[in-house]
């Protein structure tokens, strides 16, 4: 009880020690704006450097022609056959065979009249000589004997002719040559003037066409009925 007495007593001190607060309006400055400095950006045009473009450098290629060995040919070695000669243990012996003269004697006649051959030969011989003779008919008509002897001493003959030559007579040739050749007269056509006549032209008759004017009927309209009001 004593306790909330003494608080009383507190509470009642402290009252008549506490003013009451004064309240000041605060006071307020307005505000200073600054507008903004912008300051003009400063442009610098980009610089470009221009590429450096180095040529490049080729070095020109060395080209080495190839050596080629020429082929070395030899040429083939070819040995010569040797050839060796057959040897015959015998050889053989050829004796020429001669022959002992025989006689002989021949003969032959010819006579075709379709070709126009007439001759004849004899001929023999003993051992040591040989005789003979023939006889043919030249062109001439003539006959031709010739009678001949070989021996040791050589050759010799004697030629004998029998009838007489004769020849074809001339006879002269009929062919005529022809008459002298005349050129034809050669005469000029007449020619006739044709005769020309004018052809006569009529005229022909112009009519002049008629137009007829035409007759136009005017439209008939007819009036539109009256309507109605409502």
């Amino acid at each position: 009880m004593k306790f909330f007495i003494l608080v009383a007593l507190f509470a009642v001190a402290a009252a008549d020690s506490y003013k009451a607060a004064e309240y000041k309006t605060p006071k307020y400055e307005a505000p200073k704006y600054e507008a903004p400095k912008y300051e003009t950006p400063k442009y610098e045009a980009p610089k470009y450097e221009a590429p450096k473009y180095e040529t490049p450098k080729y070095e020109t290629p060395k080209y080495e022609t190839p050596k080629y060995e020429s082929p070395k040919y030899e040429a083939p070695k070819y040995e010569t056959p040797k050839y060796e000669a057959p040897k015959y243990e015998y050889a053989p012996k050829y004796e020429e065979v001669t022959y002992a003269p025989q006689p002989y004697s021949f003969g032959y006649d010819v006579q075709d009249k379709e070709s126009y051959n007439n001759f004849e030969h004899n001929e023999k011989s003993d051992y040591n000589v040989v005789t003979g003779s023939y006889r043919v008919v030249l062109p001439d008509s003539r006959v031709q004997i010739v009678t001949y002897k070989a021996d040791a001493n050589g050759y010799t003959a004697d030629v004998k002719y029998e009838g007489e030559a004769k020849y074809p007579e001339y006879v002269e040739s009929q062919y005529k040559a022809p008459a002298a050749y005349t050129a034809p007269a050669n005469v000029a056509p007449a020619y006739s003037t044709p005769a020309y006549s004018t052809p006569a032209y009529t005229t022909p008759a112009y009519k002049e066409p008629e137009y007829k004017t035409p007759v136009y009927t005017a439209p008939a309209y007819k009036s539109p009925a009256s309507y109605q009001k409502y």
